[in-house]
């Protein structure tokens, strides 16, 4: 903003219409930042900062979208992509981010197709599919592994443990 700048010059003693003319500026804008050198949306920015900063302090796991919500339960009229840009402006992102992990692929199969990519059953107990899947925590990785019945679509199994 380089209207502090041309109200500087003109506490300095030159002319507030010669600054703004070597700075390409309109005297009119001049007059105005002058008379309201903060506008509305700026205050609302502030005070929706404050209150993301506020509720990130109850629990920093909290993302843009989490916040967005808590903003519509207190009847604040927000928009979802405004509260991702202010966290983003303000560096306030959720703990459980993990940077890196977009371009990432899965691997090649580690086992053989057994089932022909057939997931469909006539008989209970004759075709079963597992799956296990590793979630980051803040105490460390959990894995949980799951076994599911293709008859019933039920899942007859499952395990989790830190290992």
């Amino acid at each position: 903003m380089r209207y502090p700048l041309v109200r500087d010059l003109a506490a300095e003693g030159f002319p507030a219409r010669l600054a703004c003319g070597v700075l390409d500026l309109s005297t009119q804008a001049f007059c105005a930042w002058c008379r309201q050198p903060v506008g509305d949306r700026e205050r609302e920015n502030a005070y929706a900062i404050n209150a993301l900063i506020d509720a990130r302090a109850d629990d920093p796991a909290f993302g843009y979208r989490l916040l967005a919500d808590e903003f519509e339960l207190a009847g604040i009229d927000i928009g979802e992509r405004r509260v991702w840009r202010l966290c983003s402006q303000q560096r306030l992102w959720s703990t459980t981010v993990r940077k890196g992990r977009l371009g990432k692929k899965p691997g090649p199969a580690v086992h053989d197709d057994h089932i022909k990519r057939d997931f469909t059953s006539d008989t209970p107990n004759r075709k079963w599919i597992t799956d296990i899947t590793e979630h980051p925590t803040s105490e460390g990785k959990v894995y949980r592994c799951a076994i599911k019945d293709l008859f019933s679509n039920r899942i007859v199994g499952h395990a989790i443990a830190d290992r």
